[in-house]
């Protein structure tokens, strides 16, 4: 069987809030395997950052199993999982998250540099990635001269030059336009004819059933997970 890139077994994840206890995720299990894409979409509250935080390996679970790739991350301290995910899982915010006085070339290589990957390496995979986005021609714009969605494309080119094992996405086009956020939306689909495994957080219907499997939570708990075509 193929290794999945994710495999989330009877996962929990409970908060404290004063003397009471919350629990945002209930008995969650997921698998994810290499080329899907997926979309998470529920109503403001119901799980979903929470879900992606922990798929992001930028939490860890209260209860249950995360494997990503293959290897237990669910157990791993916060030095190991900030090396997973500078290595396997790429990030695309809603927010961009781009240095200002930064061009965009430097902004796509810095995953590389946390990397230790070589000036001339960096500069040629930033690159590469931003060719990968259409948007070669801008490498040596800073993020003011650019439209948002040049910079939340500028931003899915970062996501990409590590080559990551999962491109994760959490309200990519919330920041944009209906038109500018239709083409980003048509980028993914790109991305992921080309073996890119995507999964995108939303809560736009309309943007969820662009993906090929949807995946319902409500109340911290998946409802539903069907194949969108």
């Amino acid at each position: 069987m193929t290794t999945a890139v994710i495999d989330v077994r009877k996962m929990e994840r409970d908060f404290q809030m004063g003397d009471s206890t919350v629990r945002a995720l209930r008995d969650v299990s997921l698998r994810v395997d290499p080329g899907e894409y997926v979309a998470i979409i529920g109503p403001s509250g119901s799980g979903k950052t929470t879900l992606m935080n922990l798929i992001g390996c930028l939490d860890t679970p209260t209860a249950g199993e995360y494997f990503l790739d293959g290897e237990e991350v669910s157990l791993l301290d916060d030095d190991s999982l900030s090396h997973v995910r500078n290595e396997k899982i790429g990030f695309v915010f809603q927010t961009f998250n781009l240095l200002a006085r930064t061009t965009a070339l430097d902004n796509v290589a810095l995953p590389l540099a946390y990397a230790n990957v070589s000036r001339t390496e960096r500069r040629a995979a930033a690159k590469r990635a931003l060719e990968r986005v259409s948007l070669a021609e801008r490498q040596e714009h800073r993020p003011e001269q650019l439209s948002g969605g040049q910079r939340q494309r500028v931003a899915i080119a970062r996501a990409l030059v590590n080559d990551p094992k999962l491109l994760l996405a959490d309200e990519p086009t919330g920041a944009l336009d209906q038109r500018t956020g239709g083409e980003i939306i048509g980028l993914f689909e790109k991305l992921n004819h080309e073996g890119v495994t995507i999964v995108l957080v939303t809560h736009d219907p309309g943007i969820a059933k662009r993906a090929r499997r949807q995946i319902q939570i409500v109340d911290g708990a998946i409802v539903s997970d069907e194949a969108s075509r």
